[in-house]
């Protein structure tokens, strides 16, 4: 049995400080009460079929109260064109702990997962960090990077992956190579980086905000064959003294009960692909956010038993490998 590929699953963990600048809080209150029971159901659920997630964090959340919060703010924080992305004004209308204000933090939740021992916690940042955002600066991403590292430490949890909030990093591209350095700099091993295509590739600030024609083909590209597998060979991105990329396969969209009729084509997809992965020996990552699960959840998670299901299939037949994104990434550096 010689096929490695290997199978990663990214879960961006965020709570309301993913969707502060476009959803308030009584308008997702129910999908973000349901974060806790939802992510407590995924680790079940991935145990049992021995399948490792990757929780990437957002650092707001390790805090026990607004005063320990407050206590690991950046120096340097991010100076937006556009002021509404910035979450640090919204500290003046939270609560003091995460009994009173669910939404805002998440200690016991971050226990949980460290507790469990099969899982990894790598950072979102501390903030909700947009690098492609106007006016922001390298030396602002650095010091909320600093900020995340540090408010995990007392956890004894040391982020080596990142996933950056909004997809926004390009990986080949000069203007984004000295965040990238940040973090290697600060012992961030691995990244997750958009998929090899034009219709994620585009760079955000130019384009995102603006052209829905990408959002729709990306919609479409969950059920039908846009941009192919979106598969690769992993080893090819290893390069010393850089975060490795370990590029997205595929967002598995919240079921829609608009488009439920469209939900065998999405599984397929995706089972498609897993497949070519392991036949292949290539990385098959798959990522979404908790909240995502918030709504019909039930159909969420039959959905993920029958992915959990192939690849038990893929691992036995093929030696197709679950891994965290360190764990992956460790074992891609020690061969070099």
């Amino acid at each position: 049995m010689t096929n490695n590929g290997h199978f990663v699953i990214s879960l961006d963990f965020e709570l309301h400080w993913g969707v502060f600048d476009v959803r308030t809080v009584e308008s997702y209150k129910n999908s973000l009460l349901q974060v806790r029971p939802v992510i407590t159901r995924m680790i079940e659920l991935a145990d049992a079929y021995d399948v490792k997630l990757t929780f990437s964090t957002v650092g707001f959340l390790f805090a026990e109260s607004k005063e320990e919060l407050l206590s690991y703010l950046p120096e340097k924080k991010p100076t937006y064109t556009h002021k509404s992305f910035s979450p640090y004004p919204l500290l003046d209308t939270i609560g003091n702990s995460e009994k009173e204000d669910p939404f805002h933090y998440a200690k016991s939740v971050i226990k949980e997962i460290k507790h469990n021992g099969n899982h990894e916690i790598g950072t979102h940042t501390f903030c909700h960090y947009y690098c492609h955002e106007l006016g922001q600066t390298v030396e602002q991403f650095e010091d909320d990077l600093k900020s995340a590292i540090a408010i995990a430490k007392p956890l004894d949890i040391k982020p080596e992956s990142i996933v950056f909030p909004r997809n926004m990093i390009d990986a080949d591209e000069a203007i984004d190579k000295p965040y990238l350095d940040v973090c290697y700099k600060h012992g961030i091993r691995s990244f997750r980086g958009k998929e090899k295509s034009y219709i994620y590739n585009v760079h955000t600030t130019k384009f995102y905000h603006s052209w829905y024609i990408f959002k729709l083909l990306r919609i479409l590209d969950a059920y039908i064959s846009i941009t192919g597998k979106n598969t690769y060979k992993v080893e090819q991105y290893y390069k010393k003294g850089k975060p490795l990329n370990l590029p997205s396969s595929r967002l598995l969209r919240a079921y829609s009960k608009s488009l439920s009729f469209l939900e065998p084509l999405k599984i397929s997809r995706i089972k498609k692909g897993m497949r070519h992965a392991a036949k292949q020996g290539e990385l098959f990552h798959l990522w979404w956010h908790p909240h995502n699960f918030g709504t019909h959840t039930d159909e969420n998670f039959k959905t993920l038993e029958l992915i959990f299901k192939e690849y038990s299939q893929l691992n036995k037949s093929h030696n197709f490998k679950s891994e965290t994104m360190t764990g992956l990434t460790n074992k891609i550096t020690a061969k070099h």
